[in-house]
């Protein structure tokens, strides 16, 4: 899909665009002919870059509502349009639901939950008044849908966040599609030291695909349901997770499948 986007005179809006998945996003959509945005609290060393072009920051909070609506109408302001938002910007350290404090709570659903449609609500203002409308992704994950012991609060806003995303489509269509991605277990040179000394070699395991996400599975996922070949589809999950995970006690009775 990377390879044949066109989004040549589009411009998107990717939340946490300076590393990890945000960065690789922003790169893929500079690669496809984008103008592309990216908002972090603190601007980096270095922004994304591809085909010769850089990507363009904003510094943003998009925790705080009325920045997150200044973020959108600065990136509008000086890029002309905006027709994507990657609503990427997201995370949270485990943390045991018995001990952890209401604050952290709240922090981890203001990132992950609220946040997305602080920026999504302005965002689907200046889209309705385009006339070709706009496309909204947002980034859930599959501990949305399968929580894991340490994740209460984040597992509890990213199913939120799946909810949301189909309330959104159902009320701002037909101008504004919106869609969501549930990202599984994915490899990358930061995340590879958190799955083990094999770097996630034996959790590769209990995937049916045998191997994690790499960041070109979701960049491309990202990519097809913000271009026109996804013209008809919003209020959808497209699941990048390899097809899940083997369950435990599968693994359990039979050992490593062959």
């Amino acid at each position: 899909m990377n390879a044949n986007a066109d989004f040549s005179g589009k411009t998107v809006l990717v939340t946490g665009g300076t590393k990890g998945i945000g960065a690789a996003l922003a790169s893929s959509f500079l690669a496809a002919g984008a103008e592309v945005a990216v908002c972090g609290r603190n601007e980096p060393s270095s922004l994304p870059r591809a085909g010769g072009r850089s990507a363009h920051f904003f510094s943003a909070d998009v925790r705080d509502a009325t920045a997150a609506s200044s973020l959108v109408g600065e990136v509008t302001d000086r890029l002309g349009r905006l027709d994507v938002l990657v609503n990427n910007a997201g995370g949270s350290p485990d943390a045991d639901a018995a001990t952890v404090s209401p604050r952290f709570f709240e922090k981890i659903v203001a990132l992950n939950l609220l946040a997305p449609f602080y920026v999504a609500q302005p965002a689907n203002q200046v889209m309705q008044a385009q006339e070709s409308g706009g496309v909204i992704v947002n980034i859930g994950s599959v501990s949305g849908v399968h929580p894991q012991p340490g994740t209460a609060a984040y597992s509890t806003s990213k199913a939120g966040l799946l909810m949301l995303t189909r309330a959104l489509a159902l009320e701002w269509s037909p101008k504004v599609r919106v869609n969501h991605v549930t990202v599984g277990l994915i490899k990358t040179e930061a995340s590879a030291s958190i799955y083990g000394p094999d770097g996630g070699a034996a959790l590769s395991e209990a995937i049916p695909m045998k191997r994690m996400a790499t960041l070109d599975d979701v960049t491309s996922a990202c990519l097809f349901l913000a271009s026109d070949q996804a013209s008809y589809i919003t209020g959808a999950d497209l699941p990048v997770h390899g097809g899940g995970e083997v369950p435990a006690r599968y693994l359990i009775t039979h050992g490593q499948r062959e």
